[in-house]
């Protein structure tokens, strides 16, 4: 069983960031229109932040990062952030200390540093590949909301560990899908990161200075799973990873009155590149 120590570490954080004004929570409450479940819409009640609008230049908040944020260092490349501005408690994010692009490949260092948050602290894993797969800042972040022993990591978990027994069809989207080898060290991740890639067209580090596409990545102890996107928002909902893993949220722009005559399906549907998902055995 794990220790817990970073999601330990986050709470005694939080609490002195709170204290202090550096962790901003914002107020939502969930909503229950019929034909959502599995799905669970929040209602944004506190003001838009800054990160989530559409105006003007967005400065860098990680260079230099919020250090009453700072929930520890992750050797010499990253550090463990709190989320400044979280729905869920001890929302964390693994940053590169240095300027590293959002939308560039995702490196060995940046998978060492997943590898050491998650050797003792279990979660949902996300990372928004750029502006119109949902990313929020230029500078290269991983994210991961925490989740204790026996807690499922996220409402389509059960959907996706389904699909991986081959009890439900695919859905009707560009995405890849693996199993993760029991009590794993992380050393799985890079691998299925660019198995996932090059079969979803995305390209190669080798090759390619970028990827071709945007795309999400959504993870945790038992599977991984990365979503090719073709566009950010669709009848006022912001996506992002966590839209593909059963979560969404309703800001003063949103349609909801669309998404209760269409229901979330769609709405992945709309901002998803058009294919089929598959399942890959890592090699």
């Amino acid at each position: 069983m794990r220790a817990e120590h970073w999601l330990g570490q986050a709470a005694l954080v939080s609490r002195t960031a709170l204290a202090c004004g550096a962790l901003v929570p914002l107020q939502t409450r969930v909503l229950n229109p019929p034909d959502l479940h599995p799905f669970v819409l929040r209602e944004l009640l506190s003001r838009t932040p800054r990160h989530l609008r559409a105006e003007g230049p967005k400065p860098n908040p990680f260079l230099p990062w919020d250090r009453p944020l700072e929930v520890g260092l992750l050797g010499e490349s990253h550090v463990l952030l709190l989320n400044k501005y979280p729905v869920q408690p001890n929302h964390l994010l693994v940053i590169s200390q240095s300027w590293k692009p959002q939308d560039g490949w995702l490196e060995a260092a940046d998978w060492d540093a997943v590898a050491t948050v998650a050797a003792d602290t279990g979660g949902l894993w996300f990372f928004n590949s750029e502006a119109s797969a949902g990313a929020s800042q230029p500078h290269r972040h991983l994210q991961v909301l925490p989740r204790r022993v026996g807690e499922s990591s996220c409402p389509l978990a059960p959907l996706l560990e389904a699909q991986l027994r081959g009890e439900r069809k695919p859905w009707p989207w560009a995405y890849r899908l693996s199993r993760r080898p029991d009590g794993g060290d992380g050393s799985d991740l890079a691998e299925l990161y660019r198995l996932h890639g090059a079969d979803l067209d995305l390209g190669s580090p080798e090759r390619d200075g970028r990827p071709r596409h945007p795309y999400n990545l959504l993870f945790d102890d038992r599977w991984f799973l990365t979503v090719r996107r073709r566009r950010e928002h669709e009848a006022g909902f912001s996506i992002n990873a966590l839209g593909f893993a059963g979560f969404l949220l309703s800001t003063e722009r949103s349609d909801r009155s669309w998404l209760e005559r269409h229901g979330p399906w769609a709405l992945l549907t709309a901002v998803a590149a058009e294919g089929e998902g598959r399942i890959l055995a890592a090699g």
